[in-house]
């Protein structure tokens, strides 16, 4: 293979990955910390390829900085549960590794753009699992750097289930996760008992 080769490759991966992004409706600022691409660039792709067409619902830009607060992913059991379900599945889509403390951190060797698609393929599953998704695609961005640069979220153990879950790291943490809070305050139907 030439040289000149290898560079459209990785130029094509850039431009897939932007497009990709662009889909799931990220921010000009994330898309560029993921292709390196100039801001320009990014609206020049988003003008010819995302032109609004009648009858189908439009792809919105977003505007300012990625959200960054934390407490988003705490302010209740199903939005605890659906960042414990996103950041494992970053794990399984190899966009972190777990250390023995539960802290994420970066795989070795994965390049900004490997990254980026990594945390587009969990974002995607996340929203397979989740047809109604509490996170949009910069909350999961958020989490990700919540997890993995400033360690302000780490992987709790739940005393109750024994399962691993998404807690503040400088909160009080009564180990219990959201999945078994949820289940014990609302149990099944058939565990129900009749009035």
């Amino acid at each position: 293979m030439r040289i000149t080769d290898d560079r459209y490759s990785a130029e094509l991966d850039k431009f897939d990955l932007a497009v990709r992004m662009i889909r799931h409706e990220a921010r000009t600022g994330t898309i560029r910390a993921c292709t390196g691409f100039s801001e320009d660039r990014i609206r020049k792709i988003y003008g010819t390829y995302f032109k609004p067409v009648s009858g189908a619902a439009a792809i919105r830009r977003h505007r300012g900085k990625s959200p960054r607060r934390i407490q988003h992913f705490m302010s209740s059991a199903p939005r605890q549960l659906e960042a414990t379900v996103l950041a494992g599945l970053f794990l399984l889509c190899k966009a972190g590794q777990l250390d023995e403390a539960g802290r994420m951190n970066r795989v070795p060797g994965t390049d900004r753009v490997d990254l980026g698609q990594r945390l587009c393929q969990a974002y995607e599953a996340y929203r397979g699992l989740h047809p109604d998704p509490q996170l949009s695609f910069e909350w999961a961005w958020n989490l990700y750097h919540a997890l993995v640069d400033s360690h302000e979220l780490y992987f709790a153990l739940c005393d109750s289930c024994g399962g691993h879950y998404v807690q503040d790291a400088y909160a009080l943490d009564y180990r219990r996760c959201p999945f078994c809070e949820l289940k014990d305050h609302h149990p099944p139907p058939h565990d129900r008992t009749p009035p």
